[in-house]
């Protein structure tokens, strides 16, 4: 038993010194930074630059297609979509499934967004959206105004909806923000 204890120490121990070190050069785009050039496929394949446009944005990252967080968070994004749109929004997520995998997630729920896939997790990175529990890849919800700033950002792993509400709360009461 005492064996399984200090085993269960090591690792726990291994694991934050290689969280520490992956995430020690990171950069954090933080509110009223700039979005870095953000090229990825979507669900069909397609290349697509967000810079590009120019209308405010949700930039929402989440950990793994079909696991039941982002599932919670990718259908209250789809029942909350016309919101989004009458505020003038473009919703885009992100994870590191592969465009493939986005379209059968994005069928499956009847998603009305576009899903981006950044399989090397440049894009996360170039973020600086944290790791959770030392090994999940982290929840992040952005929103950035037509100009490519970030205006407003929420971080919670376990808060799924929440990315949801908060980023309409915000975007309701900050009109000019996204402008």
């Amino acid at each position: 038993m005492m064996k399984y204890k200090l085993l269960i120490i090591i690792m726990i121990v291994i694991g934050v010194i290689i969280y520490k070190n992956e995430n020690k050069d990171m950069k954090k785009i933080e509110v009223g930074d700039p979005i870095p050039n953000i090229t990825l496929k979507n669900e069909n394949g397609v290349e697509v630059n967000i810079n590009n446009i120019k209308k405010p944005l949700i930039i929402y990252f989440y950990p793994k297609d079909e696991t039941p967080g982002c599932i919670k968070e990718a259908c209250k994004f789809r029942d909350e979509f016309q919101s989004f749109v009458d505020l003038g929004v473009q919703v885009f997520g992100i994870s590191g499934d592969s465009s493939a995998s986005h379209k059968n997630f994005k069928e499956k729920y009847h998603l009305p967004f576009t899903l981006l896939a950044d399989t090397n997790n440049e894009v996360r990175k170039e973020f600086g959206v944290p790791k959770s529990l030392l090994f999940l890849p982290g929840r992040v919800t952005y929103v950035v105004n037509e100009k490519g700033i970030v205006t407003y950002m929420f971080n919670s792993q376990f808060g799924a909806e929440k990315h949801i509400e908060n980023a309409l709360k915000f975007l309701r009461k900050n009109k000019t923000a996204i402008k």
